[in-house]
């Protein structure tokens, strides 16, 4: 089992490589089309069936599934794209110190992408049909709100009881079970254009109204109630010696309950509806594109479901709520039963130091395999086919 086990970590960490070393930014079509290409590929060597979703101007998106599954209750969801521009991979390309990887995306989520495809090959090859099971989407605009492929990750949801996110574990580990939605605002402001030497009095500055409406919008942020406002991008004017005529912000929005949302947008545009500077005008444009994922009894029963799999597998899995969001609030929100981090362990995600723990991707995906293995099985008379990995061979 040892020299069996070993064999599929350097056929893991081969493909994590060469999926590390293809820039594939949520922008950049090519290079994400690029990454489907290699794991459609792989999955049409198991049998699977992959169905592509194209679109024009982002990478294309996937979904699989084994062409005798009927009517799948798991769903798993998966991103492909990073947020690292055109050339980051050759500029850090994926490399190996003791038991971490780096590389760009190494465990966002490329490493989740290579633990998916073998927990497909671990239950093939334990003839455990759980793999019938399970329907898959890799879609590839996750970084930036997953605003082109929502509604098919909705529609792949349709009907399902069970949904895994594969989105990186907590650093010991844990699961996420909780997570924060994002609303995104854009705030524009036009002014009035003056030299400001000769004829200053008679601007009226678009930079110094959002100035004055960063300030206020930051004031909205309550942290006792999970509420965060952010204004974390500001552009404007049009030289250093002429009063701005215009400028904008981006404003990111983040909260813990659902109907916080509204007494929050109320806010925004109250704030936005007065200028503190007479004579520019304000227009705000945005929503909230993720709702936040919630505990609810239906997921507590798969969350004590992976829990006692990673009993079994000699590691305790604990819960976490995180702040950022991921595709699991949409399916999180349709009633699905969803459970997230259950990809392999890392760090310092968006980062030039972002990292790997080798060791715990066998062991994640021997957990995502049971875990699809025991959904499946757990409401059937049929035995449960053991296929675990032999962990303490592999990490020992």
């Amino acid at each position: 089992m040892s020299e069996r086990v070993n064999e599929k970590m350097e056929e893991m960490l081969e493909l994590l490589e060469n999926l590390v070393n293809i820039d594939s930014g949520s922008y950049f079509k090519q290079g994400i089309d690029q990454v489907g290409a290699i794991l459609s590929s792989e999955y049409k060597s198991l049998g699977f069936d992959v169905h592509v979703h194209p679109q024009e101007n982002r990478g294309n998106n996937l979904v699989i599934r084994h062409p005798d599954a009927v009517a799948p209750k798991v769903m798993i969801a998966a991103h492909m794209d990073t947020v690292f521009p055109i050339g980051t991979a050759k500029q850090r390309p994926f490399r190996v110190d003791g038991n971490y990887a780096y590389g760009p995306g190494v465990v966002d989520m490329k490493a989740s992408l290579v633990s998916v495809l073998f927990a497909m090959k671990t239950l093939m090859e334990s003839q455990d049909e759980a793999y019938k099971n399970v329907e898959i989407v890799l879609n590839s605009d996750e970084e930036i709100g997953s605003r082109h492929s929502r509604t098919l990750i909705e529609e792949v949801g349709k009907g399902k009881e069970f949904a895994l996110i594969v989105e990186a574990a907590g650093k010991n580990g844990s699961i996420v079970t909780q997570r924060k939605g994002g609303a995104r605002y854009k705030i524009k402001v036009k002014g009035v254009p003056a030299h400001s030497g000769s004829d200053h009095e008679k601007g009226r500055s678009a930079i110094e109204e959002i100035a004055h409406k960063t300030i206020k919008l930051h004031k909205i942020t309550d942290y006792d109630k999970g509420i965060t406002v952010n204004v974390g991008l500001i552009k404007g004017g049009t030289s250093a010696n002429t009063i701005a005529p215009i400028a904008e912000a981006e404003v990111d929005v983040r909260i813990t309950k659902l109907e916080q949302i509204k007494a929050v947008e109320q806010k925004i545009q109250e704030i936005c509806s007065d200028p503190t500077i007479k004579g520019t005008k304000i227009e705000v444009a945005g929503q909230l594109n993720r709702p936040p994922m919630v505990k609810t009894e239906k997921s507590n029963q798969l969350i004590r479901i992976v829990q006692e799999i990673g009993k079994e597998l000699g590691i305790k899995i604990k819960e976490e709520f995180r702040g950022g969001c991921s595709d699991g609030s949409f399916t999180s929100c349709m009633g699905i039963a969803t459970v997230d981090g259950m990809g392999p362990i890392g760090g310092n995600g968006h980062r030039d130091d972002e990292y790997l723990e080798i060791s715990s991707l066998p062991v994640r995906t021997a957990l995502l395999a049971e875990t699809i293995s025991r959904l499946t099985h757990m409401n059937t008379n049929e035995p449960i086919k053991r296929h675990l990995l032999n962990i303490k061979d592999t990490i020992g």
